[in-house]
């Protein structure tokens, strides 16, 4: 970490030569434990933070101009008195910022210029969230720089949602931000959405004999916005037949009752992502239970089945229609393989491509990885381990 620190340090004097003595930042990725696509349906999510993350060097400029520069990316520069949504930055880093900004400034604080310089160990397309944990860094520097630290976590990763909802136009939950602001692993209860409930929970796979492996399945998923939106809506359609806004609110009695009906109304798809979310989100409920009681077995069984109703019922391991391309599937059939009922495996985060979680003992670790990045590549295999901290200003 101090080699990385005197390495962001240096490439922001040698970037901003007239900007002295910065101030460090980071946020970490996160791990998705369960609660697959329940967030945005107001429902619960097990959530960690990870080793992986967004570090940066940033300081107040005396303008009013956001510099950031990241990575070999080019230089993004933002007027902080035009802070409002623009169209044709849609999908892009800059409306991140700008949103994240504007957001802020909602709240009534004023953001002024700074110069940030960012490095990332959060690969893109990894599942890890590198976009949640990007728009958490950024609404940590402002907190820390404009706003006296008056954001909490929560505050912060509402802010960094809506950024993504309304300036880069992608229909996200809260999950991600939550995890990456709070660290550590988190239960989240969104039947508040503007409250959502924090549960920190302490508990370590690596003692428990299991360690947690990111397989990058090498699929891209970063074009699937209309995969991931067609899920809030059609989850939605079954909500609103019963004159309800999210399947939270649903009554699950009451929608077996009407299968028939809603087969009609909203589709088979539709009806199966709903028993999806409703048994996901009471799962939610039981991993947490089973973590407090420190019953690793259990928790495991209950991540399979998680991963069985995400293929099954969900139906976001393969983008719709793909018949040659699909590689998701054919990582946890491989994985279920070799685990043999020891571990568990299932897709993680958003799917349609990316990458899938395992938790794999110990003694099974090098033949997994190695059969795996014999099918999808060397470095196809991530270890990683919970962050006990989240997003926050480095102290020297």
């Amino acid at each position: 970490m101090e080699d990385l620190k005197k390495q962001i340090k240096e490439k922001f004097s040698e970037i901003f030569p007239n900007n002295t003595a910065p101030r460090l930042f980071s946020a970490p990725g996160r791990t998705e434990l369960g609660g697959n696509h329940t967030d945005h349906q107001n429902g619960r999510v097990l959530a960690a933070a990870v080793n992986l993350e967004f570090l940066a060097a940033a300081k107040e400029n005396g303008s009013d101009f956001i510099c950031i520069k990241s990575g070999n990316y080019r230089m993004i520069r933002i007027n902080t008195n035009e802070l409002r949504y623009i169209p044709r930055e849609k999908g892009t880093t800059i409306a991140l910022v700008r949103g994240v900004c504007s957001e802020i400034n909602k709240r009534g604080f004023e953001v002024k210029g700074f110069d940030a310089c960012i490095m990332s160990k959060v690969p893109r397309g990894s599942g890890l969230s590198s976009s949640a944990a990007f728009e958490v860094l950024i609404g940590t520097i402002v907190n820390s720089l404009f706003c006296n630290n008056n954001l909490g976590p929560t505050d912060i990763a509402v802010i960094g949602q809506a950024a993504e909802n309304k300036f880069f136009g992608k229909p996200c939950g809260l999950m991600d931000q939550m995890a990456s602001a709070w660290g550590g692993i988190v239960s989240i209860d969104f039947e508040n959405k503007l409250m959502p409930t924090v549960k920190k929970l302490s508990f370590d796979f690596e003692s428990s004999g299991y360690s947690l492996i990111i397989v990058d399945v090498k699929s891209d998923h970063t074009d699937m916005t209309g995969e991931y939106a067609a899920i809030t809506e059609e989850m939605r359609e079954v909500s609103k037949f019963f004159g309800k806004s999210f399947l939270r609110e649903t009554d699950k009695a009451l929608f077996y009752k009407n299968i028939s009906k809603l087969r009609k109304a909203a589709g088979d798809r539709a009806v199966l992502r709903a028993i999806h979310f409703f048994d996901e989100n009471a799962r939610v409920s039981l991993q947490e239970k089973a973590l407090e009681q420190g019953n690793v077995k259990k928790f495991l069984n209950l991540v399979g089945q998680s991963g069985l109703s995400s293929w099954l019922y969900l139906q976001n391991i393969n983008a719709t229609g793909s018949s040659r391309n699909q590689a998701m599937a054919v990582a946890l059939a491989l994985c279920n393989k070799i685990l043999d009922g020891s571990g568990a495996a299932r897709v993680h985060g958003g799917g349609f491509g990316g990458t899938i979680q395992v938790f794999v003992p110990k003694d099974k670790e090098d033949e997994l990885v190695k059969k795996m990045e014999a099918v999808f590549g060397v470095g196809a295999c991530t270890k990683i381990s919970v962050r006990q901290y989240g997003s926050t200003e480095l102290k020297e």
